[in-house]
């Protein structure tokens, strides 16, 4: 059975990242984000560049995956559920039910995932990328279940040890 993992950029620094992703022997890396830079300087390291090149020198493979990133108008819709609860991006623990229903409807419904599935690697892992800690608050946790749904995947969330 083929493993997926995902994992976010919180609760990370570069190298416990990379030592993350060895463990659990991901191979290629599926970044999910429509834009693919972190605020602050904490985070640097997870900016696109930075992030390929230190992917390429421990023999991991990077893909872009723009086509199953939320659009700006989702984000803005989960955002606003955040102000309302009071919570921030980096301590949200769930999506809002608004936002999980119109991203599967929109993004994920019309989504091809079979070349996704094609390009996993035969050994080893893939895993599928974004910022928050918590898959269950981040759309790859809704990219996760489908692709497990519907090819019968192994899912597996790397959080920080």
């Amino acid at each position: 059975m083929v493993k997926l993992a995902t994992i976010g950029v919180y609760g990370f620094d570069a190298g416990s990242f990379l030592e993350r992703l060895r463990q659990a022997d991901v191979r290629l890396l599926l970044d999910v984000r429509q834009r693919r830079g972190v605020r602050g300087p904490d985070y640097a390291w997870a900016n696109s560049r930075r992030l390929q090149a230190a992917l390429a020198e421990a023999g991991i493979g990077y893909r872009h995956h723009r086509e199953l990133a939320p659009t700006t108008e989702l984000r803005h819709l989960q955002y606003a559920e955040d102000d309302r609860q009071g919570v921030g991006k980096r301590s949200r623990r769930e999506l809002a039910a608004e936002y999980t229903r119109r991203y599967t409807a929109e993004i994920l419904g019309p989504a091809d995932l079979d070349p996704i599935v094609a390009e996993l690697p035969s050994d080893g892992s893939a895993t599928l990328f974004c910022v928050e800690l918590d898959p269950e608050a981040c759309h790859r946790s809704l990219v996760a279940q489908r692709l497990a749904g519907q090819h019968h995947l192994t899912i597996e969330h790397l959080r920080p040890l």
